[in-house]
């Protein structure tokens, strides 16, 4: 017995239509990264192929589906500063329920016990306790939040404290939304990254990441021989877990670039994809 698929007139165009506006919105983006390579100092560094080509079809043909973007790069490479500049062109608009954020950082196991054992930052290292590994976060949880999140339901992210070291389970309340950022050391690696729908690595010079890397850490009550320790593990798992990541990044992102420009950029992809007609 043999079946056929026969195409109705409303079928036929509503596809051709699909097809008009993603063709639209790939022109659109397109001309934004163009104007970007111009720059001095472009946001955009790389990006693969298809990446256009997949944003415009997730924006057209599957409107309801949640868009989850994973963002990832060395510690104090920028991915904080490039996720929070991107919300401000998210917030411009009235509508609500278009972001969700989840941070990495807020599923660091509770460690306050270790911490209090060796009796400060410099003796727990000493003992070759790292907070640079992969290990010491909840990656378990954090994508078993994604998942709910893209599933239409509220969750709340634990809360961790840099200076003692307690995990709170009670943390932030996080709804559902059009679209879920997730930034942080591991968002990429393995295990993880098969739920992303675009992955993004943000890439900083060693010397920049370093001078950052210590004023962040002196704020967190890490200063001389304990600063010292940890960055050298930094850079070490760095090179193990997170460096590799930047190959499978669908688009790698300059953490040179100003706020400003990236507001001003992320503005015009924002504009672009609500000025099309749908």
């Amino acid at each position: 017995m043999s079946t056929s698929f026969h195409l109705t007139s409303y079928d036929y165009y509503s596809s051709r239509n699909d097809m008009e506006i993603i063709s639209n919105i790939v022109d659109a983006l397109k001309k934004i990264l163009e104007e970007d390579k111009k720059q001095a100092q472009p946001l955009f560094l790389k990006t693969s192929d298809n990446l256009i080509l997949n944003i415009a079809r997730m924006v057209v043909q599957e409107k309801k589906k949640t868009f989850l973007i994973g963002i990832t790069g060395e510690s104090a490479s920028g991915k904080t500063v490039f996720v929070d500049n991107t919300i401000k062109a998210c917030v411009k608009s009235k509508e609500e329920g278009i972001y969700t954020v989840i941070r990495c950082d807020d599923y660091y196991k509770d460690t306050s016990k270790e911490l209090k054992e060796a009796g400060s930052y410099e003796e727990l290292f000493k003992t070759g306790f790292s907070f640079d590994t992969p290990d010491v976060i909840d990656l378990e949880l954090m994508k078993e939040h994604l998942i709910q999140l893209k599933q239409g339901k509220t969750i709340t992210s634990p809360k961790y404290d840099f200076v003692t070291c307690e995990s709170h389970k009670d943390g932030d309340i996080k709804k559902p939304a059009k679209v879920v950022l997730t930034e942080g050391l591991y968002v990429l690696n393995e295990g993880v990254r098969d739920i992303m729908d675009v992955k993004v690595y943000v890439y900083t010079p060693l010397e920049v990441i370093k001078e950052r890397w210590y004023t962040r850490a002196e704020s967190r009550g890490k200063t001389g021989a304990a600063a010292d320790l940890q960055f050298q593990d930094v850079n070490k798992t760095a090179q193990k877990y997170i460096r590799p990541t930047y190959q499978i990044a669908d688009a790698v992102i300059n953490g040179m670039v100003s706020q400003e420009y990236i507001q001003e950029i992320t503005d015009n992809i924002f504009n672009a994809l609500k000025n099309i007609d749908y």
